[in-house]
């Protein structure tokens, strides 16, 4: 259902990109090994957690802003 809602859809991929890199935080040889392939789009949220982060934090506010107080 997340599909057909473009804000249900922007929080479930702030939440991939954010448990993706604490998962890879706390256990690095568990998203490192699976760098290409259907489990390596797990890596590369990751990647766009960390190196991007800023942005992502900043994305996160406004989307909890958005659910708190607009909706």
């Amino acid at each position: 259902s997340a599909i057909f809602n473009f804000q249900s859809l922007l929080t479930v991929t702030l939440l991939l990109i954010c448990t993706c890199a604490y998962i890879r935080s706390l256990a690095p040889s568990l998203l490192d090994k699976n760098k290409t392939g259907l489990l390596g789009i797990f890596w590369k949220c990751a990647r766009i957690g960390e190196r991007k982060s800023p942005y992502v934090a900043v994305c996160c506010v406004v989307m909890a802003f958005s659910i708190l107080f607009v909706q």
